[in-house]
């Protein structure tokens, strides 16, 4: 390929980010397809090598053991289980999508709200520790907006070991991103991914629990199939059918240039338009730019991360400034995978 083509390519690359598009590189097509045929083959369309070789490449990212399951609520209930919340408080700020207070309320838990940071629209600590002291909580949700690690993450976690806090970690968010080589997920008792449509690794459908701890592991992977064998876990089925791990299989092997090429084009085409605006990291820290969050108010934003805090929402009587300046103070501008070809077409 000529330099010409590959500067036509990026150039087309660029441009094109504005348009919506799943995270899906064509050039894994033929190899999806394959792996297709394999699962047709085998007669094992759930509950085999797949899912377990989908596992193994999440763990080889995250450093944790992985759980795979058909659905971020599935992971987040697995923990909410194993951390015995019925009946509980647990902790959660209101910034987040409404799945997050759900699964908690679904848990059988009382949901108390904790304002963010207007700086990375995460769960303040100075906030987190007054509610904490207040409601004595067995659990608290923290929630990696956009794409990025909540910046009071170790303190937040720190304060949680100290106070016998179970600490789940929603990254629904966060494919891709890390601190200093440190992963979502590593921070807490427990991190949950969402692999829905959207998002940064897409597999349509699906969840991935990660966890130090192996007897939680040994929970999610019983909780995610009804129990079996022994039943001591009351579980449902989340599991994740063997067609859907074929997919997320080709996807966390394609992440890093998913995100390269996401980080490439912000520096190249929107830091220079949103310079002063756009949220700042800190250093040593990487986003796997899920969303590209500016504070500011454009007329084009790919949904808001977020325009009503949870709180408002259930109608929670408690002031939490922050969530409400962030809800109406921030926008995402179009930021969507969709790499150049060899031949110069999009892929």
């Amino acid at each position: 390929m000529t330099t010409a083509q590959t500067d036509t390519n990026a150039a087309t690359a660029a441009a094109d980010h504005t348009r919506f598009a799943i995270g899906f590189d064509d050039r894994d097509r033929a190899r999806f397809h394959a792996l297709i045929d394999q699962v047709l083959d085998s007669n094992r369309w759930t509950e085999a090598t797949l899912t377990a070789r989908f596992e193994e490449a999440w763990e080889a990212w995250n450093g944790l053991p992985a759980v795979a399951l058909g659905s971020w609520s599935g992971g987040a209930l697995a923990a909410l289980h194993f951390a015995g919340v019925q009946g509980e408080t647990v902790l959660c700020p209101s910034n987040t999508f409404m799945a997050t207070p759900l699964a908690a309320i679904r848990s059988g838990a009382e949901v108390q709200f904790v304002d963010c940071n207007r700086e990375d629209l995460c769960m303040s600590f100075a906030d987190f520790e007054r509610k904490a002291d207040q409601h004595r909580p067995r659990a608290a949700i923290l929630v990696h907006i956009g794409g990025h690690i909540a910046f009071d993450s170790e303190q937040i976690a720190a304060y949680c070991r100290e106070n016998d806090i179970f600490l789940l970690e929603d990254c629904a968010h966060a494919h891709g991103a890390d601190w200093n080589g440190r992963k979502p997920g590593s921070y807490g008792d427990a991190g949950v991914y969402s692999m829905y449509a959207t998002k940064t690794v897409s597999t349509g459908e699906g969840g991935v629990l990660v966890s130090r701890r192996p007897e939680l592991v040994e929970h999610a992977r019983g909780f995610r199939n009804y129990g079996k064998p022994t039943y001591e876990v009351q579980g449902l089925n989340f599991r994740m059918n063997e067609f859907t791990a074929a997919l997320g299989l080709i996807q966390v092997e394609r992440m890093p240039e998913i995100v390269a090429w996401k980080n490439e084009v912000a520096r190249a085409e929107l830091d220079p338009v949103f310079e002063g605006s756009r949220l700042e990291l800190p250093d040593g820290m990487s986003s796997g730019l899920y969303k590209y969050i500016v504070f500011d108010w454009l007329e084009r934003s790919t949904g808001r991360v977020y325009d009503e805090p949870c709180h408002r929402i259930m109608g929670h009587q408690v002031e939490l400034p922050n969530s409400d300046w962030v809800a109406a103070n921030h926008s995402c501008p179009p930021l969507y995978y969709r790499p150049a070809t060899d031949t110069g077409e999009n892929g």
